[in-house]
């Protein structure tokens, strides 16, 4: 499950405790500005919980040095070993403006921060003078024994390329079907030991109908502005058709296989056949994202635990 930037801080414990024990294999925390911090919801979650896994989607590149990057990283590893999957991305652009560090080449800059976070997990004393990472002599006290894979959280085309040759995985932004994994890991160049990492959108109704109306203003607002995930659909032209010709209704009332193929929404059935499509195509991780209303997210929490040990 997602906890969703919005949530109040204080409830991730109560969301990876009833994870953790009701057999979920994952929480990811997300980390947009201005919202909550993913490093310190990530160590909350962990210490309170024995199995589950944590996952940070994602910290941007350039709000932290590289070295501090790296000195949060090993801590949580520290706090729970094998338990944490961090993401690292370019972050929203606009967002990196408003803080005085957007860089002149965000996809250099992604480049140079893995490398020197990777090379600072294993433990390497480093040295490095780049475009924007600069190290003299560094190495971190504490490295964890066994070393995370680097997830970079990219979408584009030149970001995947760069993922594959230089990361340990990817975590590919909601709606991430089966179509978007297959065309985002033949950019990646389809490396060994990938770990694939995809968030989705969780909504299972008894009545799918129900389900297909619930989310269908959550898609048209992605398709006002629809990035590359939602572009590779097999029938986005005619998606983007239909619902030029019927709006938000015409989403509603769209080919169930097109839901089928966009996420974990209708039934239990027809979540459960998302997934095994998603993990057909090489997927690792599913982070679902639930309700952004607190009271219906803490309720869909049931919804996860069914699909997580079915």
């Amino acid at each position: 499950m997602c906890f969703d930037r919005t949530f109040p801080p204080p409830l991730v414990t109560d969301f990876a405790r009833r994870l953790d024990q009701g057999g979920g294999n994952q929480l990811w925390v997300i980390e947009d500005c201005f919202f909550t911090a993913g490093v310190s919801l990530a160590a909350s979650a962990l210490v309170v919980t024995d199995r589950l896994r944590v996952g940070i989607g994602i910290l941007p590149a350039v709000a932290r040095n590289a070295a501090v990057t790296a000195m949060e990283i090993a801590t949580l590893c520290g706090l729970a070993p094998g338990r944490v999957l961090p993401g690292i991305g370019h972050g929203v652009q606009s967002w990196m403006q408003q803080m005085g560090v957007r860089p002149a080449s965000p996809l250099a800059t992604l480049e140079e921060v893995l490398v020197a976070v990777r090379c600072l997990l294993d433990g390497d004393r480093v040295t490095m003078h780049g475009r924007h990472v600069h190290l003299d002599d560094v190495q971190l006290a504490q490295p964890p024994a066994d070393p995370p894979r680097l997830l970079a959280g990219v979408r584009g085309p030149r970001s995947l390329a760069m993922a594959g040759r230089t990361a340990g995985g990817v975590v590919l932004a909601e709606p991430a079907s089966p179509s978007y994994v297959r065309w985002a890991l033949d950019q990646c160049g389809n490396p060994d030991g990938f770990h694939v990492a995809v968030f989705s959108v969780l909504c299972v109704d008894d009545d799918r109908t129900r389900a297909y109306e619930t989310m269908a203003p959550w898609l048209a607002t992605l398709l006002a502005d629809p990035h590359v995930g939602l572009r590779a659909l097999p029938f986005f032209a005619d998606l983007v058709a239909r619902f030029d010709r019927h709006g938000v209704r015409g989403l509603a009332t769209m080919p169930s296989d097109w839901w089928l193929e966009i996420g974990p929404i209708g039934t239990v059935d027809d979540a459960v056949a998302h997934i095994e499509a998603l993990e057909a195509e090489g997927v690792h991780s599913i982070g679902m994202f639930p309700a952004p209303e607190v009271g219906i997210a803490t309720a869909q929490l049931d919804d996860v635990l069914r699909l997580a040990t079915r």
